[in-house]
């Protein structure tokens, strides 16, 4: 047997996954280094964002939230109704412009005459050597971008009905379900759960927490249950206990937990999305001596290093904030302190995020529970879409917009928001959080556009009650 073919290959850098780890290979060879790259990716090149997650979705839930305005222009006095939409051909149009973009992505790795892209999975089979579909390959520095997957529960009868995940719900659904049934109620169950409802199907949500967006601060997840609930059935504190067919019919058991009861729904397409799990069970990141925690999510340092040397991760491999912007955000401290020698400590202080149903939610920072248990003296910032022109305008009625100051410094310490075009209007309290001290006076000695939807956060900052006193104003 020839010598090199028992010898691992070898590389500067092994980068696992084509999404924010690209980030970086693009940047050191834009910056001219003469390194070689092995990139390893087993599903569509592009990273889940571009290829299964947050890119394909907001495309969809665009030709939703016209939908809902259109079928709810009648407050405004336009009398307007739908003739038809075509599911099939927005399916198709969103995937091929994903497809497209993905095949692009994927030539410009294999011409590139640094790169070696392995189209398998990689599994780690000692320090800093990986085996790449029966070959093995080392690199001096790893980057473990390594994503998550969907979390199916075990269920009885789960392998024996069809199920759509995020992974092949863009690719493979063309035929609208007349009935759906949404296992999960976090961002993905509401976002394509609403995205079909508004599309015609008949919706139901079963969520086995008290409330759907449990994350979210108590009374936006109340808020918008409220509203997406004239369009979908929602049924909290709901968990699924077993899948099984009826001929053509898919059935759903879920047990309610507050009566013990157990209830059935027929549905035509069954949608899981009941949270992520980590792919370490492929990767086997221990055999490299990179430690993880119980559920697989690998644990890094402020500076984003492994306990290995050399091996760093980011992104959703870390199974905390699992959004697009972080992942990019960390790629630039990895990039920093792996290539520049920098020491930088990544900063969460202000993490923003958003639900693009109609109406949006985005919240940023601690809710107001959470300052309180971390012992901050706060004061409660609230108001709603409705005291604004442009809100009375949009007859928004119903929404509004939370902010938490510190009340000794007025440094602001989150937001949240419910209503039209959320996650525009959380921006400028993401900005001022990374700015300087982060107080909140830039919005008391700046002008807002009048009548801007901008509006409402410069009214919640105005409108500022003890902890708990804002409900009041809320309720009223």
């Amino acid at each position: 047997m020839p010598y090199d073919s028992v010898m691992p290959k070898h590389y500067d850098v092994i980068a696992f996954g084509t999404g924010s780890a690209m980030n970086i290979v693009s940047a050191l060879i834009e910056g001219g280094a003469r390194m070689r790259f092995a990139v390893i990716e087993n599903s569509m090149v592009g990273g889940i964002c571009l290829t299964r997650g947050c890119i394909p979705t907001k495309m969809l839930l665009e030709v939703a939230k016209n939908i809902r305005r259109i079928r709810e222009s009648g407050k405004l006095g336009i009398r307007a109704s739908i003739e038809s939409v075509d599911f099939t051909g927005v399916m198709e149009r969103v995937w091929r412009r994903i497809y497209l973009e993905s095949k692009e992505i994927e030539h410009s790795l294999k011409r590139h005459p640094l790169i070696d892209l392995y189209q398998v999975d990689g599994t780690f089979v000692g320090d800093y050597t990986v085996d790449v579909g029966g070959r093995e390959i080392e690199g001096d520095k790893v980057l473990l971008c390594t994503g998550s997957r969907p979390t199916v529960p075990r269920v009885p009868g789960i392998d024996e009905v069809e199920y759509y995940t995020n992974d092949n719900f863009f690719r493979d659904l063309r035929e609208l379900p007349r009935r759906t049934v949404v296992v999960g109620g976090g961002f993905v169950g509401i976002e394509l759960g609403f995205f079909l409802a508004m599309m015609g199907s008949q919706v139901t949500i079963l969520q086995r927490r008290s409330r759907i967006l449990p994350d979210e601060e108590p009374e936006i997840s109340e808020r918008l249950q409220e509203d997406l609930s004239r369009y979908m059935e929602i049924r909290t504190n709901h968990e699924v206990v077993e899948l099984r067919r009826s001929g053509e019919r898919k059935i759903v058991v879920a047990e309610n937990k507050l009566t013990g009861d157990n209830v059935e729904f027929e549905a035509d397409a069954i949608l899981v999305a009941s949270g992520r799990a980590s792919n370490s069970d492929i990767t086997r990141p221990e055999k490299t001596g990179v430690k993880t925690d119980k559920k697989g999510w690998i644990v890094v340092d402020e500076y984003l290093r492994t306990t290995k040397e050399d091996i760093w991760a980011f992104g959703d491999a870390t199974g905390k904030l699992m959004f697009k912007h972080k992942a990019n955000y960390e790629s630039i401290i990895v990039y920093r302190n792996a290539f520049l020698g920098e020491q930088v400590k990544a900063e969460y202080h202000a993490v923003p995020h958003a639900v693009f149903t109609e109406p949006e939610v985005a919240s940023v920072g601690l809710k107001e529970e959470e300052a309180l248990k971390m012992g901050y003296d706060i004061l409660v910032g609230y108001a709603g879409y409705g005291e604004t022109a442009k809100g009375e305008a949009m007859m928004a009625e119903g929404y509004f917009a939370k902010v938490i100051l510190d009340r000794e410094t007025s440094r602001i310490l989150g937001a949240h928001i419910v209503g039209p075009e959320a996650s525009i209007l959380i921006q400028e309290v993401v900005n001022l959080m990374y700015a300087g001290d982060g107080r909140a006076d830039p919005i008391y000695r700046g002008m807002h556009i009048h009548p801007a939807l901008s509006e409402v956060v410069e009214r919640a900052f105005y409108h500022l009650h003890e902890p708990g006193e804002w409900r009041r104003h809320h309720h009223h």
